[in-house]
């Protein structure tokens, strides 16, 4: 029975669709053709024209008091009332708004001979009176042709209706795009999350809380740059197609350059070209890109995302602490108007100075553990049997700590904490901490449970560095397929000469998931990965 309504659905919209292409193959045989139209003149959003309106009407009304009905019958309410109105309205009518506006018809409502529609556009929506003797006949017979969908011009004046709604009596419509598909219902929406993320178009049209998140998003980005711009922070650009993809821990993509016969791999990070910038004397740099990483999918990670990355030149890790607790505060501050956000019903304080806790100590507080008394790897594996930790048997003592604190401690940390001084063993780029050599002057940043960010005082001794690729190429032959691999060049580049730096890098879109409240990678993604509907397996 629900596979008959489904056919017969599909039956019908196909019947509606056919009914839109014999309207354009209409207006195309009366030379009055959509697609041939190339430009509007848009001088207003919807919510311009009500901000403009509401600022005339204060002037031109002010002092006019709205007229007491109390103790009127009925019919006399409705008289006075409507006198009322009538005189605001010629005093506004004659010292009109004039307003052009575009956008997409959400709604439209026929009434003989006039009609209203609903005209969205970025901003928002507004109400169009639409009436024959105004826009003329042809124009009136054409309108109301049209369909939920399609995209028009409205020039006309600013007007408030007997309901205070704000509008624009049309003097002038063009249909600029005929919509040949049919929309969703507007009281349902789209409510098919897999299709919102297929068909993002369509999400944008009938979700204003999904536009609301990428608009958002835009800021976040703005407010970046603009934040590490007052640092003297330099943009720049990497290449992304690399012989050796290294600076994380992930299994790179791989595809062939044609014109060079090599095989090549989409970069997993940002981090060692811009090193690279760092050594030729531009020292503050940082860059906004797409990484690849050859992973799953789930509600905070897709194989394609955005990563920001900065390095800055004579300063270390608490450097790098300081910059990332004023930039999120910022963000805050500037994105969601205050420094205290809520997620998930959650409130999350940016205002507060952040918690700062060594790795081992906070598996300390939340176990008891402490590994800083464990002795060698052995012992380390033992207590690990102990929790019911799993570790591979490659594992040294310091994989077993972050397999720890991954177990036991990142899901108590709700408000902003730094965890700091990693194991060395999970640190292949960051410098030894000089009263500690098993440790790394490393950081991440945690909220919300989630990794935001991960930094480190850079290692910029070649020597060290050298031995630390060779163990990573190590792991490799043992089966690590996220193991870093020697970068030569890189290695050259340190061998000029890198200052003392501090780095760090944020994944965009979880900072964009925590200041919109967005619960999946995918909402703040306009173009999530999904697998393709024609795919066999």
């Amino acid at each position: 029975m629900a596979e008959q309504n489904n056919k017969g659905k599909d039956q019908d919209l196909n019947k509606l669709k056919e009914v839109r292409r014999e309207k354009l193959a209409d207006l195309q045989a009366a030379g009055k053709d959509p697609f041939v139209i190339t430009k509007y003149d848009v001088q207003q959003h919807s919510t311009d024209v009500k901000e403009m309106y509401t600022a005339h009407e204060a002037e031109l009304l002010a002092g006019r008091q709205t007229p007491s009905v109390e103790g009127l019958e009925e019919a006399e309410k409705r008289e006075v009332l409507n006198n009322d109105y009538n005189e605001r309205r010629a005093i506004m009518d004659a010292s009109p708004i004039n307003v052009s506006i575009a956008g997409r018809m959400m709604f439209k409502r026929v009434m003989g001979k006039a009609s209203f529609c609903n005209i969205q556009d970025l901003k928002g929506n507004i109400q169009v009176y639409v009436a024959r003797d105004q826009i003329g006949e042809e124009s009136y017979a054409d309108f109301k042709k049209s369909d939920i969908g399609d995209i028009y011009g409205v020039k006309g004046y600013a007007f408030r209706t007997k309901t205070g709604e704000i509008s624009i009596h049309a003097e002038e419509i063009t249909l600029l795009s005929k919509s040949l598909q049919i929309l969703p219902e507007k009281f349902h929406g789209l409510t098919d999350t897999d299709m919102r993320y297929r068909q993002r178009y369509v999400d944008l049209i009938m979700n204003q809380d999904s536009k609301e998140v990428f608009i958002k998003r835009s800021q976040i980005l703005k407010e970046i740059r603009n934040f590490l711009a007052g640092r003297d922070f330099m943009e720049v650009e990497t290449p992304m197609l690399v012989s050796n993809a290294g600076g994380a821990a992930a299994r790179p993509f791989e595809t062939h350059y044609n014109a060079l016969n090599e095989d090549v791999k989409l970069r997993i990070s940002l981090e060692l070209y811009l090193k690279r910038l760092i050594v030729g004397g531009l020292e503050r740099v940082y860059e906004i890109g797409r990484v690849f990483r050859n992973e799953g999918v789930d509600t905070r990670h897709n194989p394609e995302f955005t990563l920001m990355e900065l390095y800055q030149a004579y300063t270390d890790y608490y450097g790098m602490m300081e910059l990332t607790e004023s930039m999120f505060r910022y963000l805050a501050e500037k994105v969601c108007g205050s420094t205290k956000i809520s997620y998930n019903g959650i409130e999350i304080d940016f205002g507060k100075p952040f918690e700062r806790l060594t790795m081992v100590d906070a598996i300390k507080k939340y176990t008891g553990v402490d590994f800083d008394q464990v002795a060698d790897d052995a012992e380390a594996k033992k207590i690990a049997d102990e929790h019911n930790v799993e570790y591979e048997e490659r594992h040294k003592k310091g994989d077993i700590v972050n397999l720890f604190f991954e177990e036991f401690c990142e899901e108590k940390l709700i408000q902003p904490t730094f965890i700091m001084d990693h194991p060395i063993e999970i640190s292949p780029l960051t410098k030894k901490k000089p009263s500690d050599p098993t440790k790394v002057e490393r950081f991440e940043l945690f909220i919300n449970t989630w990794e935001m960010c991960n930094a480190y005082s850079e290692l910029n001794d070649p020597i060290d560095q050298r031995e630390r690729f060779a163990a990573q190429d190590a792991n490799a032959a043992a089966g690590d397929d996220e193991a870093e691999h020697t970068d030569e060049d890189f290695l050259n580049a340190l061998e000029i000469g890198m200052p003392p730096t501090g780095g760090i890098g944020y994944g965009i879109d979880r900072l964009v998931m925590l200041l919109t409240d967005s619960q999946a990678i995918r909402d703040v993604l306009l173009f999530p990965t999904m697998k393709s509907l024609n795919s066999e397996n």
